[in-house]
């Protein structure tokens, strides 16, 4: 059945812009960037993520990053995207679409970060705008999920400007920052979607 396949144009070749923005894979080129982006915004970010591996922002560790992205790629399981302004190449944060289910699913869930320096700046409401077409339409998808920590509101709010609706809590539902967090659950239809 033609719907529950991959359309054949390359997932992996992905990269939507839009309202000034350029959303791609990770490369090797973007280690110094990225590391640099990561580190000064450690502080800032470091409530609302897992604990970062040791050598996270070293260049061994970027590489088996994106070792581990090629391969989520190739498998179907996630879609990791940076984001960059395509006014002066800037890097302002990233987009991940996780545990991407196929058969009678069709949905994944997205979990994304924005550097400090660029916060409250609508960064990431234009960039899951986005996106958002692409993973409705090149990837295929009928929903997309995300879910956030209750007190964080500029991600709810980032949520809800992008037509999600908000769909339960799950208690204790990941662990960030080293302690097991109860999470607003959140949902977006394919039929629901509004360009």
């Amino acid at each position: 059945m033609a719907l529950f396949r991959l359309p054949s144009s390359g997932p992996a070749a992905l990269a939507p812009r839009g309202n000034g923005l350029l959303l791609r894979a990770p490369q090797m080129s973007d280690f110094l960037q990225w590391a640099h982006l990561r580190e000064t915004s450690r502080d800032y970010l470091t409530p609302w993520e897992p604990i970062w591996p040791s050598d996270d922002l070293t260049r061994s560790g970027f590489r088996r990053r994106l070792r581990r992205y090629s391969e989520d790629i190739a498998a179907d399981r996630s879609y990791p995207f940076l984001i960059f302004r395509e006014l002066d190449g800037a890097m302002v944060g990233g987009i991940t679409l996780a545990n991407v289910r196929r058969g009678i699913v069709q949905a994944g869930t997205i979990g994304y970060w924005v550097g400090q320096p660029h916060t409250h700046r609508g960064y990431m409401t234009a960039a899951l705008r986005v996106l958002l077409p692409t993973l409705f339409g090149e990837l295929n998808l009928h929903r997309v999920e995300a879910a956030c920590i209750p007190t964080n509101a500029p991600s709810i709010r980032v949520l809800e400007k992008c037509g999600f609706s908000r769909e339960g809590l799950a208690r204790r539902y990941l662990c960030i920052n080293g302690v097991w967090q109860d999470h607003l659950l959140f949902g977006l239809l394919h039929e629901d979607f509004r360009r």
